[in-house]
């Protein structure tokens, strides 16, 4: 079975510990790091390297930003899940644009925060309700304009369909959907909204509405 080498950045000793006893009970998780900050999680490169998933509250007490912090965890190819009150929209808001793989409530019950931890651990994106009710009308995100055929094909696309499977469903050739996600990446791109990867792609439909939050009707 994988291990994946988890740290949790919590500026709440007690809160942070018994969360890290949490996670660990999961046998794939190694929690290898309870840290106040994340300037003291990358103090000790011995620490940080190879860290498959970061924990991170989005309210510390060090003056650090949200987006400062995602973005100096992703530099070290770590991926970020948001832990949060779920009390300032505009936390989880600036959460969600900065490429966090999900937001999820402290509050949640134990089995929920669990799966999501477990499902963040292998690159999987946790789409909840918090995400969508932060992204919820966000005048920040910019409006990519795409046409109702590329909303259509990057609908199928980001639910997980392969190009032939999406060729197969739209009527259109395997080529013309490879090019048609290049351009849904390229319109993307041009508003500041990255789109690199096919999870990125997912995160965008979430954005934009164009595939629902899962557990919403």
């Amino acid at each position: 079975m994988a291990r994946f080498r988890v740290a949790l950045i919590d500026d709440h000793e007690i809160v942070a510990r018994g969360f890290a006893d949490l996670f660990s009970t999961i046998p794939e998780i190694h929690v290898v790091a309870t840290v106040a900050t994340v300037s003291e999680l990358l103090a000790a490169p011995a620490q940080a390297e190879g860290i498959d998933l970061v924990i991170l509250d989005l309210r510390l007490s060090d003056d650090s930003t949200v987006t400062s912090n995602v973005d100096r965890l992703r530099a070290t190819d770590a991926a970020v899940l948001a832990f949060t009150a779920g009390d300032d929209a505009l936390l989880m808001r600036a959460a969600a644009r900065s490429g966090v793989l999900g937001v999820v409530r402290k509050s949640e019950p134990t089995v929920v925060l669990l799966d999501a931890v477990r499902r963040a651990a292998v690159g999987e994106t946790i789409a909840s309700t918090e995400w969508a009710a932060a992204l919820d009308g966000d005048p920040d995100l910019a409006d990519a304009a795409l046409s109702p055929r590329e909303r259509q094909v990057l609908s199928l696309y980001a639910a997980g369909a392969k190009a032939p499977l999406v060729a197969s469903q739209t009527g259109l050739s395997e080529l013309t959907v490879i090019d048609y996600i290049r351009r849904v990446r390229s319109k993307y791109e041009r508003v500041g909204r990255p789109a690199n990867t096919k999870i990125d792609l997912y995160k965008r439909a979430l954005e934009d509405g164009i595939l629902p939050i899962p557990g919403q009707p």
